[in-house]
């Protein structure tokens, strides 16, 4: 994880392991983080997916919140214990990561299918969240299409041939420069050398490819549009016009589905997947304007 000024590196233990996360040092902001009000950044999966995510937005809240920035168990500096991630490990380890740094309900912002879980999370463990905002959330099953019978899915359950996959078109500088250019950005000049870097790291820490290998297999998916209607939890809905994964229509139709809860869906034009890394400034403005709004 490339650190920003003023923030360091923490870590709890977990029933499946180490999780490591990332928050405000008081010695840097002069004040003490404890007596803030506390903002959570969970980042979404794929090859060399961390906190890193988050890295360019979560600095901008710091004098206002005390950040919690956690690297997903089996991602970026946490452990990788060698098995098939399901979707209930990451349930029970974000609840367990909350309860252990939380000490009230608070905001939390998740990306991509990890938004998807903190969906289901909000709706079993309500006591948990102040708010959500979820960039492009889905189960990658949604609305019955599922996501395991897809090439790719096929293709990352073959045995020995996934690992060398991954190795040899996944973990490394071209793989990922590659998919972050084809899949997740809109416009291929906003990435630059330090993006690639950060994935590049995650992606080669020893057993990375487990989690990927689970999160491409179709072990994480599910059908978000089964659960979103039990969500009471106040939440806003951010999605990338260009999202590949998952199109902006998706949004609107699991929004529709709940309108209490959901009280925005929002569009942000010429934008990928991931907006907190591609236009860092606006999804900033608009997290700010709903943390609001939402409290």
């Amino acid at each position: 994880m490339i650190l920003p000024p003023g923030f360091e590196q923490q870590s709890i233990s977990t029933s499946l392991g180490r999780m490591v996360y990332y928050t405000n040092s008081g010695s840097f902001w002069d004040f003490d983080p404890s007596n803030k009000p506390t903002l959570v950044f969970l980042h979404g999966f794929g090859g060399g997916s961390s906190a890193y995510e988050w890295s360019k937005v979560f600095p901008a809240f710091a004098s206002d919140y005390r950040i919690l920035a956690p690297d997903l168990l089996g991602w970026g500096r946490s452990e990788h214990p060698e098995r098939n991630y399901l979707v209930e490990d990451y349930l029970k380890t974000i609840a367990e990561f909350l309860e252990q740094t939380c000490t009230a309900p608070v905001p939390i912002i998740a990306s991509s299918l990890t938004g998807g879980l903190a969906i289901r999370l909000a709706i079993t463990r309500s006591e948990l969240f102040q708010s959500l905002i979820a960039i492009a959330p889905s189960g990658l099953s949604d609305f019955g299409n599922s996501y395991s019978s897809s090439f790719l899915a096929q293709l990352a359950g073959l045995p020995y041939l996934n690992r060398w996959l991954y190795a040899t078109a996944i973990a490394t500088p071209g793989g990922i420069r590659n998919f972050l250019e084809q899949r997740q950005f809109a416009q291929p000049n906003r990435i630059y050398s330090e993006i690639v870097e950060a994935y590049l790291a995650s992606a080669k820490q020893t057993n990375a490819e487990s989690a990927a290998l689970s999160f491409l297999r179709g072990d994480l998916s599910f059908d978000l549009a089964l659960y979103i209607s039990q969500l009471q939890v106040p939440t806003a809905i951010l999605w990338g016009e260009k999202s590949q994964f998952t199109n902006f229509e998706l949004g609107k139709r699991l929004a529709a589905l709940n309108p209490a809860a959901i009280r925005y869906c929002e569009v942000i034009p010429d934008v990928g997947l991931t907006p907190q890394l591609e236009l860092p400034a606006v999804t900033i403005g608009l997290i700010r304007h709903y943390l609001q709004d939402l409290a």
